[in-house]
């Protein structure tokens, strides 16, 4: 288990995902069941889940798996273990319980928060590896230096017309400082605890 761990998670989103799509698809999903929404999702909690899951156009579906796809393949690479997919795991609905610190934000559905949460996870595995270090600083880098850009802060929505739809960078920033906190505590709290047969 310590080993699949975490390709296991990320092909459980990445199918749960396709599948909901092509559900929806064929007309069965009705989307504010399953979109969160900021006026709804206490009514609606388990939208905390199927909201990242859920996407309306498919080159939206196939760039988000396609991330998620690589970030599976890079934690495999660097081993991750069983509480990086547990950080992950928590990670999924934190990340987008936090977009109720933003009123702008009236709804979110896609894997991107997800996707950042992963980087974020993956950017503390490799900071943690001595040997993978230098990877480590090139992932927490880039993400921070993409969710500086970004400004969620100040711009949590913002129209792209290459998606031809509206981003919630508050989801991108809420996702991957869920990442990184929980991997950063799970990695400290396993730090703290004597290796097994001492």
């Amino acid at each position: 288990m310590r080993r699949i761990a975490w390709p296991l998670l990320c092909a459980v989103l990445v199918v749960a995902s396709g599948t909901l799509w092509l559900v929806g698809v064929a007309g069965y999903v009705d989307p504010p069941r399953w979109v969160w929404q900021y006026d709804h999702w206490r009514a609606l909690p388990w939208t905390l889940w199927t909201g990242p899951l859920l996407h309306f156009l498919w080159p939206h579906l196939l760039a988000n798996v396609l991330a998620l796809v690589a970030l599976a393949v890079l934690g495999a690479a660097l081993e991750a273990p069983p509480r990086d997919a547990l950080a992950l795991l928590l990670a999924w609905p934190l990340g987008t319980a936090a977009l109720y610190a933003w009123p702008g934000v009236g709804a979110f559905y896609g894997l991107s928060g997800v996707v950042h949460a992963a980087t974020a996870v993956v950017a503390v595995r490799a900071l943690a590896t001595p040997s993978q270090r230098w990877l480590g600083l090139l992932l927490a880098g880039g993400l921070a230096i993409k969710l500086a850009l970004e400004r969620a802060w100040k711009v949590p929505v913002g129209f792209d017309s290459g998606w031809g739809f509206n981003v919630i960078y508050a989801a991108h920033l809420t996702g991957a400082l869920a990442g990184a906190v929980l991997a950063t505590a799970f990695e400290l709290l396993r730090a703290g605890r004597p290796e097994r047969g001492q």
